[in-house]
């Protein structure tokens, strides 16, 4: 199923209209991915995606690097490119002329420096705040968008599959993460969506540890939390916890524990409800157990073209639920000095308003 990049250029469009925005720039690579479907990081260079209202033309300025990629794979047939010579804040200014006087721009990513660069090629500008609307655009995801998360779920899933045949004694935590991402490339990924996190024994107390030269030793938690993006822009994300050898009691019990918190919060999603309320029943059976000191974070996080989006899934949002979002449950306990548990699935509100769990790797505990 493909992607209507220009039913979501129409809305940009539209608002900016009805906003009485001359000009509307985005200029965060996911953005300009989600309006056009060129995705590219220009890491220092300059690259935007803008809509003159005024005469009803979009343009994408990208670094003349990039602008064979960008006629290639963007929706936005004129493509300006910029070269590392030039000041891209006058190639814009070019284009656009001095007499914008009102702009829309994404607030939480323009920087001072570009700020200052746009008020001296446009001195005439007020500005407006675009990223809301981007945001709640983004918030719901078409089938055709969960296509591609199915996607990427699928590799993770069968690299984790696949990477567990590879556990040893003694192979350190960086050792198992490397097999890990080798994997990745090898079932079609383009890479990992974040860095790999693979913890061991104690170190699994840490939520968002880095893997180091810890060995793996039997009586192990064994944690790996990993994710790929895919050469069609979307991300997975997916944690599962194990145990090396044999399991302790101890370790039983807190693992029953999650898993039980974990179904707890996929059962409480429906659309039309707080998104709190799935955050409140995850917590509520780590809580009532004894434990609720060591699941100190929130239950989960929007996923999309990037690894964390709106919504955030905590115990005070207020938001309804809606059809179309997307975000994982995670809870976890983290006990300092013993080792800790996640399982991360990522759920998908259907056209039914029902939960629709794209994550079917096994939630049982497994001894490996």
């Amino acid at each position: 199923m493909t992607i209507d990049y220009q039913n979501r250029l129409d809305s940009l469009r539209t608002y900016a209209k009805e906003n009485n925005m001359d000009i509307a720039m985005v200029t965060t690579p996911a953005n300009v991915f989600y309006f056009t479907g060129f995705l590219s990081d220009p890491h220092e260079r300059f690259m935007a995606l803008v809509l003159d209202n005024r005469s009803d033309e979009y343009m994408l300025f990208v670094p003349a690097l990039d602008k064979d990629l960008a006629a290639e794979a963007s929706i936005v047939e004129k493509i300006i490119p910029i070269s590392d010579e030039q000041n891209p804040y006058e190639i814009v200014q070019q284009h656009l002329g001095e007499d914008v006087e009102a702009f829309g721009l994404e607030m939480k990513t323009v920087t001072m420096f570009q700020h200052q660069q746009l008020e001296a090629a446009f001195p005439k500008a007020a500005y407006g705040d675009i990223q809301p609307f981007i945001n709640t655009l983004r918030l719901r995801k078409s089938r055709g968008e969960i296509e591609h998360m199915q996607k990427a779920v699928d590799i993770i899933e069968k690299v984790l599959e696949e990477g567990l045949k590879k556990v040893r004694i003694g192979m350190t935590e960086a050792e198992l993460a490397g097999e890990l991402e080798f994997l990745m490339k090898k079932f079609g990924a383009e890479g990992p969506s974040f860095s790999t996190i693979v913890l061991a024994g104690e170190k699994s107390a840490l939520p968002h540890g880095s893997p180091g030269d810890r060995q793996l030793q039997h009586g192990d938690f064994l944690l790996i939390d990993m994710g790929v993006k895919i050469k069609e822009g979307y991300c997975s994300d997916t944690t599962r916890t194990f145990v090396i050898g044999e399991a302790s009691e101890k370790q039983k019990e807190i693992y029953q524990l999650v898993k039980e918190s974990n179904q707890a919060g996929i059962d409480a999603v429906k659309a039309g409800v707080p998104l709190k309320e799935f955050d409140i029943a995850a917590r509520r059976v780590i809580h009532d157990k004894g434990y609720g000191d060591y699941f100190n974070n929130r239950v989960g996080h929007g996923l999309g073209i990037e690894l964390h989006e709106e919504p955030s899934v905590h115990e005070n949002n207020e938001n309804l639920a809606e059809k179309g979002l997307v975000f994982t449950i995670e809870p976890g306990i983290y006990l300092p000095g013993f080792g800790g548990v996640r399982i991360e699935d990522t759920v998908y509100i259907n056209e039914a308003g029902e939960a629709e769990v794209l994550t079917v790797f096994p939630r049982e505990l497994q001894i490996i």
